[in-house]
């Protein structure tokens, strides 16, 4: 099936919802690593640091998509929210939020285009997979030894 038969103007303002959620992404691991402080340090800021450069990674293929269908990706960024609690079980509760409302958009994009885009279908397949991923990880990490 192609293109054509998606409703384009739902795809492309889902797609930029994901584009300005995943940059909101990149900016709020960043802040998140520089935020970590304790004997487990390192490992977290590395992690933190992987997280915003595949939200970038990320945020280029929300972009690209956008402009294939022929629109124009938006220059905003998603919602940042400043808690002001750094406690690494705080911050990875914040990233777990992040990471569902991430989830949610690619389930939304999926839901438009499923059987009527392959591209979008398996791009939103994709990333459903590594968003769970993700929130798995997360979870893991706010768990303690036998949770």
């Amino acid at each position: 099936m192609s293109a054509t038969e998606i409703d384009k103007t739902a795809v492309v303002t889902i797609l930029n919802k994901i584009l300005e959620t995943e940059l909101a992404g990149v900016v709020r691991y960043t802040h998140y690593a520089f935020m970590i402080c304790g004997y487990g340090r390192i490992p977290i800021v590395a992690w933190m640091r992987n997280q915003a450069t595949e939200s970038l990674t990320h945020a280029n293929q929300a972009g690209e998509l956008i402009t294939h269908l022929g629109s124009h990706p938006s220059l905003g960024i998603g919602p940042l929210l400043e808690t002001h609690r750094h406690d690494v079980g705080d911050i990875l509760r914040e990233s777990l939020d992040h990471e569902q409302l991430s989830l949610s958009a690619y389930i939304q994009l999926l839901e438009l285009v499923n059987g009527r885009n392959v591209l979008l279908e398996e791009y939103a397949r994709r990333m459903i997979s590594q968003e769970e991923m993700h929130i798995g990880e997360v979870r893991k990490m706010l768990s303690k030894p036998g949770d």
